[in-house]
C-alpha cells in the first residue's frame, strides 16, 4: 500500500509555474511550448512537459514498458516512452525546475527531427 503513494515517474518540468527557462530565444520557447500542446492534445496525456528528458524512473516502471518495442530515436522517445508509461498506468508526477541553456555544443533540432516529432504522437495512437 505504501508503494501507491510514491510516483512511478517524476518530470523535471519547465512549464509548472509559468515558463522556467534562462537564456533561451523567444523562438524557442514558442516551438517547445508549441509542441507540449500539440503532444497533449494528440495523446491527451495530462503532463505539462512532455518533452522534458529530466526525469527519473521506478525500474519497476520501466520494466512494464514493452522496450523491446520502442520505435522512436531522439526527442521522440520521450514522448513515446511517455506515452507507454500512461498506457501502463504508472503514476506520472511533476516537478518544477529551471533549465538553463548550454553553454557549450549544439543542439540536434533539425527540420528531420521536427517532423518525426510531429508524426510520433499520431503513430503511437495508431499503433494501439
Amino acid at each position: 500500500m505504501a508503494a501507491a503513494l510514491y510516483p512511478d515517474v517524476v518530470i523535471g518540468s519547465r512549464y509548472l509555474n509559468g515558463v522556467s527557462v534562462v537564456n533561451w530565444p523567444l523562438r524557442r520557447i514558442i516551438l517547445s511550448a508549441f509542441a507540449n500542446q500539440y503532444v497533449r492534445a494528440v495523446t491527451r496525456l495530462s503532463v505539462r512537459d512532455c518533452t522534458s528528458g529530466f526525469r527519473c524512473w521506478r525500474r519497476d516502471a520501466l520494466a512494464r514498458l514493452p522496450m523491446d518495442r520502442l520505435e522512436s530515436e531522439g526527442y521522440s522517445l520521450l514522448v513515446e516512452m511517455l506515452y507507454l508509461a500512461a498506457r501502463a498506468r504508472c503514476r506520472i508526477i511533476e516537478s518544477p525546475i529551471i533549465f538553463v541553456e548550454r553553454r557549450q555544443g549544439v543542439s540536434k533540432m533539425s527540420s528531420r527531427v521536427m517532423l518525426d516529432s510531429a508524426l510520433t504522437p499520431w503513430r503511437l495512437l495508431l499503433r494501439r
